[in-house]
């Protein structure tokens, strides 16, 4: 993924419909949610299996999803200055340490429960 590139791509595809006025970190962020609620909306009801066995046209529609989810997180990355590649080294860092391996192998339990 060439996230330099895929963000060029989104500011100018915002500069060009005047869209940059519209989208502060809080409106990206609520846009975001929206976009992570209809990725949700596939899969509701579902069993297990058939979430790992979609059709085409709803693994479609999920990729669809994914993207639009993509694109405002980037967005709101852009607009914080925020480096995507370093935010999450540095989390997973954080959750190394907040759940061992040794504590949690197999666990679903969240770490305050440890």
């Amino acid at each position: 993924m060439n996230i330099e590139k895929l963000k060029s791509i989104l500011k100018k595809f915002s500069e060009e419909r005047d869209w940059e006025q519209f989208h502060s970190p809080k409106n990206l962020s609520m846009a975001l949610s929206v976009e992570a609620s209809e990725l949700v909306e596939i899969f509701q009801w579902l069993t297990e299996e058939q979430s790992y066995n979609l059709n085409e046209s709803k693994k479609q529609h999920a990729k669809e999803e994914v993207a639009d989810i993509a694109i405002y997180l980037l967005r709101i990355c852009m607009k914080l200055n925020i480096n995507l590649d370093e935010a999450i080294i540095e989390k997973m860092k954080k959750n190394e340490e907040k759940y061992p391996v040794a504590k949690v192998k197999g666990s679903a339990k969240k770490y305050t429960e440890l």
